[in-house]
């Protein structure tokens, strides 16, 4: 874990590989949960016994599961611990390479890429890639944007 004690550390660390996250399980239930929580039920995510037969051989974790997943797992990543309050401003840029099969496992590399100053306090953005534990492409590649406010 890294944190950040104030905004010109943080500005210092743009260009750098700020680090890589534990695993994480994506696992059939967080995918009903999330599925429910989006009224997103497509067969390919829920129905175990239909996706047995389909194209990726069992249920796969919704593309936009994948993506909600950056917030947890890049706070195990990095802190700025000199902010009142961090707010995810947005994306620049998001690809989903390849599907996370139920139960596999997703990590993320966050390296950062740039650091401006914004109203009271700074933009960083950040380029996150989900790595997929066995895959040789990563799950989910995204130029993240967080605002840290002073």
């Amino acid at each position: 874990m890294t944190d950040f004690a104030d905004f010109d550390a943080l500005r210092a660390a743009v260009g750098a590989e700020i680090g890589v996250s534990d695993w994480l399980t994506v696992d059939q239930q967080r995918i009903d949960l999330f599925a429910d929580a989006t009224d997103d039920h497509q067969w390919i995510h829920v129905d175990e016994q239909r996706a047995a037969t389909g194209p990726y051989g069992r249920t796969i974790a919704h593309g936009f599961l994948t993506l909600s997943l950056l917030v947890p797992l890049t706070s195990r990543i990095m802190t700025v611990s000199c902010a009142s309050a961090a707010i995810n401003y947005g994306l620049n840029k998001v690809r989903f390479i390849t599907p996370v099969p139920a139960g596999g496992r997703i990590r993320a590399r966050l390296t950062l890429d740039a650091v401006t100053d914004v109203p009271g306090g700074v933009q960083a953005e950040r380029t996150v890639t989900l790595e997929l534990e066995g895959a040789d492409r990563p799950a989910c590649v995204a130029e993240s944007i967080a605002r840290y406010l002073a």
